[in-house]
C-alpha cells in the first residue's frame, strides 16, 4: 500500500506569516489538529499543531494573535512523498516521533498529510483475498514509538 492510497488531500496549510489565532481558526475550521506550513513559493517549510499553538501561546505570555507560526516551528520537516511505501511513512513517524507527515510530490509541492488517524482507519482492512497492508500490530508498534518519553539530555 502507498501512502497516496490513504492520503488526505488536498488539505488545508498555513503560510509562516499567519500568526497563531489564525492557525488555530484554519484548524477549527478544517476539523484538524495540524497545518502544514508552506512558504510564498509553495514548499513546505514545517508543521504546526494545535499543542505547539497552546505551548507557544503559554510560555510567550503573549495573545495568538501576536505570535507568528514562524515563531513557533522548528523548521525540521519530516515528510514523505506519495508513491513511498506505508510501512516506510510508519517507521519515518516512529522515528521522528511525529503522528501526522507532510506528503511531497516531486515538485517539492505539497500533496496531502498523512495522519496516524489515516492508518489506522485503514488497519486490519481486507480487499478480497488479501491480507490487510497494515496489521493492527505495526500500528501498536508505531503508536508505542511515537509516544514513548524522550530522553532529555542534561535534566
Amino acid at each position: 500500500m502507498k501512502v497516496k492510497d490513504i492520503m488526505n488531500s488536498p488539505v488545508q496549510s498555513c503560510g509562516p506569516e499567519n500568526n497563531l489565532g489564525a492557525a488555530a481558526m484554519m484548524m477549527w475550521d478544517s476539523d484538524c489538529g495540524a497545518l502544514p506550513v508552506v512558504n510564498y513559493e509553495g514548499k513546505v517549510v514545517g508543521m504546526i499543531t494545535d499543542r505547539d499553538i497552546c505551548m507557544a501561546t503559554a510560555t510567550k505570555n503573549r495573545p495568538p494573535s501576536e505570535i507568528t507560526v514562524f515563531e513557533t516551528i522548528t523548521g525540521q520537516v519530516y515528510a514523505c512523498a506519495p508513491g513511498d511505501d506505508i510501512h516506510d511513512a510508519m517507521k519515518a513517524m516512529a522515528k521522528h516521533q511525529v503522528r501526522r507527515l507532510p506528503v511531497i510530490n516531486d515538485a517539492g509541492m505539497l500533496a496531502g498529510v498523512l495522519s496516524m488517524n489515516d492508518i489506522v482507519l485503514h488497519a486490519g482492512e481486507t480487499k478480497g483475498r488479501y491480507a490487510s497492508a497494515i496489521s493492527c500490530e505495526d500500528v501498536a508498534h508505531t503508536f508505542k514509538a511515537i509516544d514513548a518519553h524522550r530522553i532529555l539530555v542534561g535534566v
